[in-house]
């Protein structure tokens, strides 16, 4: 089983401590600790104003601002963000210094006063490419044709040796 967000993008949980074998949510008291506290914080969070509007527009003009849809942080000092503003976030984090505050109480904080004080992502800058996947929409890996998976093996039964082949300049580096 891998790592699923819940609710918003960002918080990471491991399936198998989210859910049984049937994908139902599992009872609270069979979740570890840690995992539930966070899937409590979630169910407050979910229909959450974005804080980085909330700093632009304030509790006179709420109507204005994008319900949250990503969280990071650590709870209760997580930092909620709207498609538009997650870049920021990603921005200040990764190359303006707010990862020095990764797993710390003052992240939230600490960006909220870079925003405020007019940080932002620079024009085009690139968030994160997610992928939303509708669960019923995931293959049943019984109902897959193992040879339509099935790697081809040149005809004369050699084996590539990888030391061979050229990675020279000609080779794109990005």
């Amino acid at each position: 089983m891998g790592k699923v967000s819940i609710g918003l993008r960002g918080w990471r949980f491991e399936e198998g401590e989210v859910f049984d074998d049937d994908g139902e949510f599992k009872e609270l008291g069979e979740i570890p600790e840690e995992t539930r506290l966070r899937l409590e914080r979630l169910e407050l969070l979910v229909t959450a104003p974005c804080q980085a509007c909330w700093l632009l527009h304030g509790d006179e003009d709420i109507a204005e601002c994008n319900v949250a849809e990503a969280v990071y942080g650590e709870p209760r000092s997580e930092v909620l963000l709207c498609d538009e503003h997650e870049p920021d976030f990603l921005y200040w984090f990764r190359d303006d210094g707010g990862r020095e505050y990764m797993g710390e109480e003052e992240l939230k904080d600490a960006f909220h006063e870079w925003f405020a004080d007019g940080g932002r992502a620079p024009g085009k800058y690139e968030g994160i490419e997610h992928v939303d996947t509708d669960p019923a929409d995931v293959p049943d890996p019984s109902e897959v044709d193992p040879d339509e998976l099935a790697i081809e093996q040149p005809e004369d039964g050699k084996r590539i040796d990888l030391r061979d082949v050229d990675l020279g300049q000609e080779y794109p580096s990005s």
